[in-house]
């Protein structure tokens, strides 16, 4: 028996070419069957109207580690569904839960609990698979990741991984190390996206990981190469083969911090919206008041204090993570960035769905995708989490 489903109206219907003015949708059974302009002849639903603000896809982060005091590496079910929660709260509708450099004992925990909490995630944004960030990277690229457990590829243990869980969609590694490239290769002859982090290649370098399936970059600009030299020669990094590479996808962390407004504008001039996907990389202080936090698992990770809207070591001699929300990336891409709304949203929703392979039934709105939806004023407030046609959020 269909379920009453829901009627949408009075909206501006943001799609990746146009916004349609005075927009109706209708959803049933957590699809979108109908869009129009004005409204839509239908009974029985619950009707929300949007009083002219912008209806948009829900947000799509692909790389977040925590949020609302929790982290995924705690390795509880009640941090996965506590920070799937608290980003619906801010315009999430799927994400990525990824993890940081640990032990291969904690990955396999953090692994096993992903699919424990999915069949009990009823409120909280979506998980799309799990993104493994380490521990295969550069020491002197390392960022906030813990030293101790930063090694070279290692086939062995990559196998065994892949064997014991098949929730892997993402996995950030440094693609100059040794058996990089092969990973690289395994992990795409497994539906796996390679993707460059953490890292002091060269273009050389990256062009070979690129041939080999390396295809997106992890947090651009964040703990990777740009230019170098060596003796009298210099040599363009990942930085400037993310540029060169067309088709290379990036991420960016457009909290205002990791990235200034210009290079917020770089990014977006060179690359465009089909090739940026925009993120949150929140840790666990997300959604939580400034001061001191941690940074990974709560028995052994590292002490932050954030301030600034930004994460930081406690000696402030770098930024330790991202407290940034969904909502807020947008908006900066607005407001910092002076994007047109409905590239900001694109970026926040159609490429990394397309990045991450979900762009069939998620990331635009469109009859017969998911009715993942999320609705926000003029100023970028938003007012209402809509996932698989339920409101998890409203204000």
């Amino acid at each position: 028996m269909d379920s009453p489903g829901l009627k949408i109206i009075n909206a501006k219907i943001i799609t990746p070419t146009r916004i349609i003015r005075n927009g109706a949708l209708l959803a049933r059974n957590g699809k979108i069957i109908a869009i129009a302009e004005g409204n839509i002849d239908s009974a029985g639903e619950t009707v929300i109207d949007a009083g002219g603000k912008y209806l948009s896809p829900g947000f799509i982060d692909i790389h977040v580690h925590g949020g609302g005091g929790h982290d995924f590496m705690d390795n509880t079910v009640e941090a996965y569904l506590e920070i799937a929660k608290l980003h619906a709260s801010h315009g999430t509708t799927a994400f990525t839960p990824t993890t940081l450099s640990c032990e291969q004992g904690a990955l396999l925990k953090t692994l096993s609990l992903y699919e424990e909490s999915v069949p009990l995630n009823k409120d909280g944004a979506q998980f799309l698979g799990m993104h493994i960030e380490g521990p295969y990277f550069a020491l002197e690229q390392r960022g906030a990741q813990d030293p101790r457990f930063i090694r070279l590829p290692d086939p062995q243990e990559y196998h065994e991984i892949l064997r014991h869980s098949s929730i892997v969609k993402r996995w950030s590694a440094a693609p100059e190390l040794k058996g990089a490239v092969e990973f690289g290769r395994f992990l795409k002859s497994k539906g796996i996206l390679p993707s460059i982090a953490h890292t002091n290649a060269i273009y050389e370098e990256v062009l070979e990981a690129y041939e080999n399936g390396y295809t997106h970059i992890t947090h651009f600009y964040s703990c990777m190469s740009g230019v170098t030299r060596r003796n009298a020669y210099r040599y363009a990094g990942v930085i400037e083969s993310g540029y060169l590479l067309e088709d290379m996808t990036v991420e960016i962390i457009a909290d205002g911090r990791h990235l200034p407004p210009a290079l917020l504008k770089l990014v977006y001039k060179i690359k465009g919206p089909e090739k940026i996907a925009l993120i949150t990389d929140a840790m666990r202080a997300a959604g939580m008041p400034p001061g001191e936090s941690i940074l990974g698992d709560l028995r052994n990770g590292l002490k932050v204090i954030v301030e600034d809207n930004v994460a930081k070591l406690p000696d402030r001699s770098a930024f330790a993570g991202s407290v940034a929300t969904t909502i807020q990336l947008v908006k900066n891409m607005i407001t910092l960035a002076d994007v047109p709304v409905i590239d900001a949203v694109k970026m926040m929703t159609l490429t990394p769905a397309k990045i991450m392979r979900a762009d069939e039934t998620k990331g635009s709105i469109a009859v017969g995708k998911d009715a993942d939806l999320v609705i926000f004023d003029d100023e970028i407030n938003l007012h209402k989490t809509i996932i698989g046609g339920k409101i998890v959020y409203s204000i």
